[in-house]
C-alpha cells in the first residue's frame, strides 16, 4: 500500500500553470510531442503489422456521463455540459465484463470518462463485478474527490489496484475530506491492502489541451496538428449508451466507431471506422476531421504501457509484467 501526494513540479510548476497558463501549456506539450514522437510510431507500425488489431492497453467505460466540478478545462464541467444525460444500463455493463473477460483481457480497467465515478450509485457493485471477472486486470478510479468520503475509499479499495484523487483547488491545498482520508490511510496503512492511493494537486483553472479544439479554456479550430496519436491503438472508449466513441476528446460524445447494442466488442474494436481513424491518423491528425484540431497527448499511462509492450515479446500482453511490476 502506498498513499501520496503528487504536485507536478511542484510550487515552481504551479506558479507556471496558474500565471503563465497557455504559455505553461503549449510548452509541455512541445516537449511531450518531442520527446514520445519515435516511440508512438515504433507502436503504431506494430499495431497496423498485425492481422488482427492487438486488444486494447485501456479499456474506459464512462458509466455515467454528469460531473459535479467546475475544471475550466473541461466540457464535463457543470457549467459547460450539453450532452443528454445518460447511465449505462446494468445488462450492458455486464454484457461488457463479460466479453472481455472472454476475450482473456489482462490490460487496464477504468469504469471513467468524461464524468465524476461516484454520481453513480451502482459503481462499488460494478467494480466488484469487474474484479470477480478480470482478476488479472489493472483497475484503476479517478475521481475529483468533492464527494468521496473515507467510507466510499473503504468500499472501493478491495476492487482497484489505483485510487487516484485529482484535488482540484486554487489554492495548492487539500480540500477538508481529502485531508481526513490522507491522515487516515498515513496512520492506517494496514487497512488498505496493496491499493495504491495517489492524490494529485490539480490547478482548478488550469490550461491543459484544447480536447479536440473545444476545451472552454482552449478552443481551436484553425491550427492543425500534424502530429499522431495513440488513442485510437491503445484506448476502448465506452459511452454510456453503449456506442464506442474515439476518446475522452470526444466531449460531447458525437462520435461512433461501434455499437455495442448491435456488435460484440471485438467485432466494434476491428470495425471498418475504426480502421480507417487507424489508417488515416497514422501519418498525423491533419488526415482525420475529428482530429486535425485537437492537441491532446497522454504523456503518462500510455507511454509506460506502450514501451512495455514493445520491449517485451512483441505482444500487447507484454504489459502483464509492467502490471506485475504495479502491483508489487
Amino acid at each position: 500500500m502506498s498513499v501520496r501526494i503528487h504536485n507536478f513540479m511542484g510550487r515552481f510548476g504551479w506558479n507556471a500553470r496558474k500565471y503563465f497558463p497557455k504559455l505553461s501549456s503549449n510548452w509541455y506539450l512541445k516537449l511531450q510531442f518531442l520527446t514520445r514522437r519515435k516511440l508512438q510510431k515504433r507502436y503504431i507500425d506494430y499495431f497496423l503489422s498485425q492481422s488482427e488489431p492487438p486488444m486494447p492497453l485501456v479499456v474506459n467505460i464512462e458509466t455515467i456521463n454528469r460531473c459535479n466540478s467546475t475544471c475550466a478545462f473541461c466540457t464535463a464541467n457543470i457549467h459547460a455540459e450539453k450532452r443528454p444525460f445518460r447511465k449505462i444500463d446494468d445488462t450492458l455493463y455486464y454484457s461488457i465484463i463479460d466479453q472481455l473477460a472472454d476475450w482473456g483481457y489482462k490490460g487496464h480497467l477504468t469504469l471513467y470518462g468524461n464524468n465524476e465515478p461516484w454520481l453513480d450509485t451502482r459503481i462499488v457493485e460494478f467494480h466488484k463485478y469487474a474484479r470477480e471477472k478480470l482478476p488479472d486486470s489493472y483497475i484503476f478510479m479517478s475521481t475529483n474527490g468533492l464527494i468521496l468520503t473515507l467510507e466510499k475509499v473503504k468500499q472501493i479499495i478491495p476492487y482497484v489496484n489505483q485510487l487516484i484523487i485529482n484535488n482540484y483547488c486554487m489554492d495548492m491545498k487539500l480540500h477538508d475530506n481529502i485531508r481526513e482520508i490522507y491522515e487516515y490511510v498515513k496512520a492506517h496503512p494496514g487497512e488498505f491492502g496493496n491499493v495504491e492511493i495517489l492524490i494529485q494537486m490539480r490547478y482548478l483553472q488550469e490550461v491543459l489541451t484544447n480536447r479536440a479544439g473545444s476545451a472552454p479554456n482552449k478552443q481551436n479550430t484553425t491550427r492543425i496538428i500534424k502530429e499522431t496519436c495513440l488513442m485510437p491503438y491503445t484506448d476502448m472508449w465506452i459511452v454510456p449508451d453503449g456506442r464506442m466513441g474515439i476518446c475522452c476528446c470526444d466531449n460531447f460524445e458525437t462520435t461512433t466507431l461501434a455499437d455495442l447494442n448491435k456488435v460484440s466488442l471485438k467485432e466494434g474494436w476491428n470495425s471498418i471506422p475504426y480502421q480507417k481513424l487507424r489508417q488515416d491518423i497514422a501519418t498525423g491528425r491533419q488526415n482525420y476531421p475529428f482530429c486535425k484540431f485537437c492537441d491532446f497527448i497522454d504523456a503518462g499511462l500510455r507511454m509506460d504501457i506502450v514501451k512495455d509492450t514493445l520491449d517485451h515479446t512483441g505482444q500487447v500482453h507484454g504489459s502483464r509484467q509492467y502490471l506485475f511490476n504495479r502491483k508489487k
